[in-house]
């Protein structure tokens, strides 16, 4: 609990903000419109998938399991952080009236930890099924079964919610956040918050050099195979180049969207003095630019799902179609291939 502060729950800290600022800011049709924007695009992705999963098989069909995870996870991920952030804009941000215990926050907290990381994680999942399918493909079985790729989502579902109940746990505190619309662990000072920031942060940021490490390796074989004389028959079919380009998408995309945040985050818990005073308190400054990096992560939750939307083969052909007139040494038209094929 805040010192001075004994009256209230241990998830409040002293705001930089008064209720006339509150009352500018607190409309709920841009949080509402967002969050309304990212679920039609989840619903729209997840439409797609349970038509093209019908057709899948083998790696693929392994593939696609996890990007059902992924649109999932971000689908559940706006409806369940959105519902709270639109409810509190409609009440002005005044959380103590809405939750005088702290028990939305600490939910809050772990959904937003939760929510957030999964998505790294899955992407870092993806990135290793999709390198040991291409580099390593006779180490595995030829068809990976859908049950052990929902398995597999189950532990990354485990380990972000693992990760995100440590404050419940006494390791780091999750605080109502400025402008009193949503609760995220704290960037103070004490062992705790200093602790689960990093860890929160060093296991995101990994996640991403992963996932751009794998997929890198993974292209850059793709292209050896395509164009080796030595293997000249040996194409890749045309669902290995669509996985990849969905994939080096959604990296992009959470690299982009995430890792403003997590070096933030790391920076300020590190930063000497402390950006927190004793009292609990941030230079609004900190948390402006904290509010804006969390709105930028957001959107990797929104744009998930138009990357696998807008990567498929029936898109890329075609865009190739529009772009060139004549074939292309990589072809996105279905050809006969001849020899062993990746798998």
């Amino acid at each position: 609990m805040w010192p001075n502060n004994s009256s209230l729950g241990p998830c409040f800290r002293p705001t930089n903000i008064t209720m006339e600022e509150r009352r500018l800011i607190a409309s709920p049709w841009f949080s509402a419109s967002f969050c309304l924007m990212g679920l039609a695009s989840n619903l729209l992705a997840l439409s797609v998938l349970a038509g093209t999963r019908q057709g899948g098989s083998g790696p693929r069909s392994s593939f696609l399991t996890f990007l059902c995870g992924l649109v999932l996870t971000d689908f559940l991920g706006l409806a369940v952080t959105g519902a709270i952030v639109v409810s509190q804009h409609a009440a002005l941000f005044n959380w103590h009236a809405v939750d005088p215990s702290c028990r939305l926050c600490r939910f809050m907290g772990v959904a937003m930890v939760f929510f957030g990381l999964c998505p790294l994680l899955l992407g870092a999942t993806m990135a290793s099924e999709r390198y040991l399918g291409i580099t390593r493909p006779f180490s595995r079985p030829t068809a990976s079964s859908q049950r052990r790729a929902w398995a597999t989502v189950g532990l990354v579902w485990a380990a972000a919610l693992g990760l995100g109940l440590l404050p419940l746990l006494g390791v780091g505190r999750y605080t109502v956040q400025y402008p009193g619309s949503w609760c995220f662990l704290t960037l103070g000072a004490e062992p705790g918050d200093v602790a689960f920031g990093l860890l929160f942060a060093l296991l995101g940021g990994l996640s991403v050099m992963l996932s751009f490490l794998l997929n890198t390796v993974s292209v850059a074989t793709l292209c050896h195979v395509y164009h080796g004389q030595e293997t000249a028959r040996q194409r890749p079919r045309d669902c290995e180049v669509e996985m990849m380009a969905q994939l080096t998408g959604i990296m992009v995309v959470a690299s982009v969207c995430w890792m403003p945040l997590l070096v933030f985050i790391a920076q300020t818990v590190l930063y000497t003095p402390p950006a927190m005073s004793p009292a609990g308190q941030l230079p609004r400054a900190t948390e402006k630019q904290l509010l804006i990096y969390l709105r930028v992560a957001t959107w990797n939750q929104i744009l998930d799902p138009w990357v696998y939307i807008l990567f498929r083969r029936a898109v890329l052909r075609r865009l190739q179609r529009r772009l060139s007139t004549r074939p292309r040494p990589l072809s996105l038209r279905p050809r006969l291939t001849q020899g062993p094929m990746l798998q």
